[in-house]
Parts: structure tokens; C-alpha cells; sequence
């Protein structure tokens, strides 16, 4: 039995090893490697140049800033401080590139702890409008529920609502009414 125990688990360990060595961390070359248009292949890709890469590395109280710019038109911006609570880092930036079609395409955005992350941009998709109108008698409902309300935290009654019964750990019979 301790033998077949032992048997599995080395079985399982070298099923689970990998089929290549990892490879270590290289810093970035100063190059884009944008995909061909014919083709995805790795082995047909052409060089893009970065002709602009200012970078400030974040300071102790998490200021930094990206401005990068490649031979075939992209630019990213950003920038960002630790003034958001507990000295979150808010960000600030924009991207800008010309799809391969000649169509311009540019998005904002800003990140902090008021809103999250809002992008802008024409190229976003636009939530439609309602369909229709709401009926008179929805929003006539609407207007009496909360008038219900209103007099239900006047009275300080519970408005008609239900209240459950207190728990108890004895049995007794159903209360009426």
C-alpha cells in the first residue's frame, strides 16, 4: 500500500514539471514589437522605435509620471500622486493611436477614490435611452409609497409593515390578531 502511495506521488511530481526552463527577467528593449498585418506568427514582426520615453519612477509619496511615444503614432501620458486617502496614488492620463483603417482613436481617464476609474472617450459605447415614457400610474405609486413612508417615520410607527415577534426558546401558542 505504501508503495503504491509513494508510486503516485512521484508520478504526479513529474507529470507536473515543466517542459521548459524558466526564463529570467530581461528590462525592456527600446523597441515595439507590433504584429504584422499579414500575420500574428512571432517570427513576422516588424520593429517600432519608441522615439519618447520620459519616465519619473514613484517618489516616496507616490508621484511619477509615463510619456512614451513610438515611431507609428502611439503616445501614452500619465501621471499620478499619492493624494488620494491613506495616500492612495490617483492617476491621471491619456492614449492616443491611429487604428490601421486611418481612424484616430484617443481616451482620458482619470483614477481616484471619489469615482474609480472614468474613462472618456467618443470611441465608448453609449448606454441607449429609456425605451419609453413611465406610465402615470407607476409614478403615481411611487409618489404614494413614499408619502406612506414620509408619515410612517413621523409616527414612528412601522407604516403597515410587518414586525416579527421576539425569539424565545419556549413554546407557546400562536398569538392572535
Amino acid at each position: 500500500m505504501i508503495k503504491t502511495i509513494i508510486f503516485t506521488a512521484l508520478l504526479a511530481m513529474a507529470s507536473a514539471r515543466p517542459d521548459s526552463p524558466r526564463r529570467s527577467y530581461a528590462p525592456p528593449s527600446n523597441a515595439y514589437a507590433a504584429p504584422s498585418r499579414q500575420s500574428y506568427d512571432r517570427s513576422s514582426r516588424e520593429q517600432i522605435a519608441i522615439l519618447r520615453d520620459d519616465r519619473v519612477h514613484p517618489s516616496a509619496a507616490g508621484e511619477y509620471s509615463l510619456d512614451f511615444e513610438t515611431a507609428n503614432g502611439i503616445q501614452v501620458s500619465e501621471s499620478g500622486y499619492g493624494s488620494g486617502p491613506d495616500g492612495a496614488v490617483e492617476t491621471q492620463g491619456s492614449v492616443r493611436f491611429t487604428h490601421p483603417d486611418g481612424e484616430s482613436f484617443e481616451l482620458t481617464y482619470v483614477a481616484d477614490a471619489a469615482g474609480g476609474y472614468q474613462p472618456e472617450s467618443s470611441a465608448l459605447p453609449v448606454a441607449p435611452e429609456f425605451p419609453h415614457e413611465i406610465p402615470q400610474f407607476v409614478l403615481d405609486q411611487i409618489a404614494k409609497a413614499a408619502r406612506e413612508d414620509e408619515e410612517a417615520a413621523r409616527s414612528g410607527s412601522s407604516g403597515g409593515r410587518y414586525a416579527a415577534p421576539e425569539p424565545s426558546s419556549a413554546y407557546s401558542a400562536p398569538r392572535r390578531g
